[in-house]
């Protein structure tokens, strides 16, 4: 199983490539090595200011509906935390911040909460050390964690941001299935009701869609209904003699059904040639079509 790093095409030049423009040299990661025990010595009360800040904010506060989440959450940022202090910056280092984007992603927490939630980091960190450490070692300090914060922050977005494409990717498909719903009538009958404007996308996804499934329940005959099309123009006509001819390449004939008298008026006025399929004005009767191609007939119920 691929990793997010992989795939994300995070390597090892990348990670050097990132901490070269970051500026975090090996010297950086030792410093922060040698102020863990002040970091150890400050997380809790970090840890607690920092939920404090969260949980008094009505947008950030709903991402924690319950104690319990509260808790998980808070021994998960004391991970974190430890983790800049840990002296290191290698590739298990980015997978484990990458992490951190996709989760926030996952539960709907936009970059702008957790840009200023790594703000009140750095905040509080400004604090301890200015307190703590000589004048210099505390500038100096500082800025590797900084430089290591903002590292932090750039693979935490780039992960949300690949996340999310993955999610509207997820929803765009779903949103495409729905919008092209082949139903089986019978065996070896599919109807597909066309609804709404097609462009060239929806197009091609309907000859994707309706080929897929022809092949997968070998079906011979293929209703295609347009009463719930608007605007039936040459692009349209175009877009559905297209599909009729992928039809018969994998044995499928195609029928047309949902014609109205202005639909009809409107292809004769284009010049627009669909002899090539039998076309109904009643999606009924597209159905006893199909059926008499199979050799079958409707069976009405005995009363």
């Amino acid at each position: 199983m691929r990793t997010l790093r992989t795939r994300l095409g995070f390597d090892q030049r990348e990670l050097q490539s990132r901490r070269a423009f970051f500026d975090i040299q090996d010297e950086d990661l030792a410093r922060l090595a040698e102020l863990r025990e002040l970091a150890l010595k400050h997380m809790d009360d970090i840890n607690e200011e920092f939920y404090t800040h969260l949980l008094s904010h009505p947008e950030t506060k709903r991402f924690f509906p319950d104690d319990a989440t509260i808790r998980r959450v808070k021994r998960l940022q004391r991970e974190y935390f430890l983790g800049l202090f840990e002296g290191r910056c290698d590739l298990e280092y980015v997978e484990n911040r990458l992490r951190v984007g996709a989760a926030h992603e996952q539960i709907g927490m936009s970059p702008r909460w957790y840009i200023g939630a790594y703000r009140k980091y750095l905040s509080q960190l400004l604090d301890r050390f200015t307190n703590e450490l000589p004048v210099g070692e505390g500038r100096i300090g500082y800025d590797s964690v900084l430089k290591l914060i903002m590292f932090d922050m750039s693979l935490a977005i780039d992960a949300y941001i690949a996340a999310n494409l993955e999610t509207l990717g997820r929803h765009q498909a779903a949103i495409r299935e729905l919008s092209t719903p082949v139903i089986k009538v019978q065996d070896r009958i599919l109807l597909l009701p066309l609804i709404g404007a097609i462009d060239s996308q929806r197009a091609q996804q309907v000859m994707e869609t309706v080929l897929l499934r022809v092949i997968e329940e070998k079906a011979k005959v293929m209703i295609i209904d347009i009463a719930g099309v608007p605007v039936v123009d040459t692009k349209v006509a175009d877009h559905l003699m297209k599909t009729t001819a992928a039809m018969r390449l994998v044995g499928a004939q195609t029928i047309l059904t949902g014609i109205s008298a202005q639909v009809a008026r409107t292809i004769i006025q284009l010049g627009v040639d669909i002899s090539a399929m039998p076309t109904l004005a009643r999606l009924q009767d597209g159905i006893e079509l199909a059926l008499s191609m199979l050799g079958q007939q409707i069976t009405k119920a005995s009363t």
